[in-house]
């Protein structure tokens, strides 16, 4: 079992940067890959970026270039440097940590781009 707390969302006006985080305990870390996914309303969650154990990292077209996802396994964090942001970015940021069959869920963060 995996418990996920995300933090550092916020509001911030368009161009502006954020730093998102995730904080894991409950089992090791680094057994699992991580990932951030947003939902923004009346829309389907999506996929933004995602990292594996061996730090391996993949992003959503929309993201790259503007987004860096990375961890620490040492502080069972990964955190997720959002910068250049747009409105279209505004959503609720969720972590994720999954293997296999095993997935696991925060609550997610608020992030609202706006002027």
């Amino acid at each position: 079992q995996v418990q996920l707390a995300e933090s550092g969302g916020g509001l911030v006006q368009p161009g502006g940067s954020l730093t998102l985080s995730c904080a894991a305990s409950g089992s090791i870390f680094t057994f699992y890959s991580m990932g951030w996914f947003r939902q923004a309303p009346g829309k389907q969650r999506e996929l933004v970026a995602t990292i594996s154990s061996g730090g391996t990292t993949d992003y959503a077209d929309s993201v790259k270039g503007r987004f860096t996802i990375s961890r620490d396994n040492g502080k069972s964090t990964v955190y997720l440097q959002v910068n250049s942001l747009k409105t279209e970015d505004t959503a609720v940021y969720y972590c994720k940590a999954f293997r296999s069959r095993l997935e696991y869920w925060g609550q997610g963060t608020q992030v609202t781009v706006s002027s």
